[in-house]
């Protein structure tokens, strides 16, 4: 009989270390639109940066976390066959 449980966690920021957490990606972002602005004021530049980190959010904040639960939620169905 197996005292201990082998299921890993789907939640991928488990593994992130502390720098690499939903707050930092976001804090990054808005530094980084901030920063554009207050140096360049150039709205076209800020708009370019702006979708670009939109982009990144949307990549990491949500559709690498889902794909990730999704490998770890198969692989333990299959290591379970």
């Amino acid at each position: 009989m197996k005292l201990e449980s082998t299921a890993k966690s789907t939640n991928v920021w488990d593994y992130k270390p502390k720098w690499c957490q939903p707050w930092s990606i976001i804090i990054t972002g808005i530094s980084l639109i901030a920063g554009s602005w207050l140096v360049v004021r150039l709205f076209w530049l800020t708009i370019a940066i702006s979708l670009g980190i939109v982009a990144w959010w949307i990549y990491f904040l949500i559709l690498y976390p889902q794909a990730f639960a999704n490998y770890v939620a198969s692989q333990s169905v299959n290591s379970s066959e």
